[in-house]
């Protein structure tokens, strides 16, 4: 029995002792163990993220934040962890990264990020400044993979190398692979520095219209 199943069942029988409750019959963690086991409608799905409570980082955020835009878009955005901004605002492409995001879907590729479809890696806001653990990742791939599966993408785009490291599992030098064009399924999956790195680093900026030509010229 993994920690996540542990974790289920004593929040449980907390809950029920709290209650005055001595004996409880086997309880069915609230555990997706594969996509398969998820629901096939992109809006069903994501009343699912938001009612997740399999790891810790669900007693942090304000919400769980699933996605956003087209649900057949071909071109498809994954961030590695929601950010502070989002998770208070409950909006996507805010603060600063958001904004330069938006100017490059925008301004570089000449679309609408209507058409576009934006989500998590991770799909809530972890603590603090610290990265999610692995476990608390793993908690949230299937319900990447699923949005993979029912969206259908032609291009993925990582933002950053922590959004390439738990899509891919490839923990190698990301500058290896940024900007280079990567079979992924039926998909082509293409990491890029994250909006954030690149206010902070604007030197960067001229690689990165380089990624953007190279995603623009897959999505002809």
């Amino acid at each position: 029995m993994d920690s996540f199943q542990n974790l289920a069942l004593l929040e449980n029988l907390y809950r029920l002792k709290s209650l005055g409750y001595t004996y409880v019959d086997p309880i069915t963690p609230n555990v997706q163990s594969a996509s398969n086991t998820l629901p096939d409608s992109l809006s069903v799905l994501g009343q699912n993220i938001s009612q997740c409570y399999l790891c810790d980082l669900s007693k942090s955020r304000r919400q769980s934040m699933s996605g956003f835009g087209d649900p057949r878009a071909s071109l498809m955005f994954v961030d590695a962890y929601v950010s502070a901004a989002e998770d208070e605002s409950s909006e996507y492409y805010v603060g600063r990264s958001g904004v330069m995001l938006r100017d490059m879907i925008e301004k570089v590729l000449n679309l609408k990020v209507e058409d576009t479809y934006f989500t998590h890696a991770v799909k809530c806001k972890p603590f603090g400044f610290q990265n999610p653990s692995a476990s608390e990742c793993s908690s949230c791939t299937p319900f990447l993979s699923k949005q993979l599966e029912l969206i259908k993408p032609r291009i993925i785009v990582t933002l950053g190398p922590d959004a390439y490291r738990i899509l891919s599992g490839d923990h190698g030098d990301f500058e290896r692979v940024r900007g280079e064009i990567i079979p992924f399924g039926d998909a082509q999956l293409i990491p890029m520095y994250h909006p954030l790195y690149l206010v902070r680093n604007p030197s960067l900026k001229r690689d990165a219209m380089r990624d953007l030509q190279t995603i623009k010229a897959q999505l002809l």
